[in-house]
């Protein structure tokens, strides 16, 4: 059986030293299929992907892409939630007439 995660999430757009980026953050009960996925995968195989991510199938629209959504830990008073991101390329943008701010129909299926 293949996990399916579909949000409606902002388009955000993050500077870092390299460029800037355009993402979205995955939070929530979709955050938390994905978290379990990984635990499945490390389980299964004795070992985690590379900096814990997680190989997706992507759909924005009629965009589809292979990527890997990666995890995001924040301290949420003194437990700690795992949320994950997905990076958007130009190209997707371009595609699909996204900006930032936009609210973005994602649809993951988890490798």
């Amino acid at each position: 059986m293949t996990d399916r995660v579909s949000a409606t999430l902002p388009l955000r757009r993050w500077q870092g030293d390299r460029g800037t980026y355009h993402l979205v953050t995955i939070t929530g009960d979709q955050a938390e299929t994905i978290t379990m996925h990984a635990r499945l995968h490390r389980l299964e195989f004795g070992k985690q992907r590379g900096f814990g991510s997680v190989k997706v199938m992507a759909r924005i629209g009629e965009t589809e892409w292979k990527s890997s959504v990666f995890p995001m830990n924040i301290d949420d008073m003194s437990r700690q939630t795992k949320n994950w991101t997905l990076l958007v390329s130009k190209k997707v943008m371009r595609a699909e007439d996204l900006a930032e701010g936009d609210p973005v129909e994602l649809e993951l299926e988890l490798l």
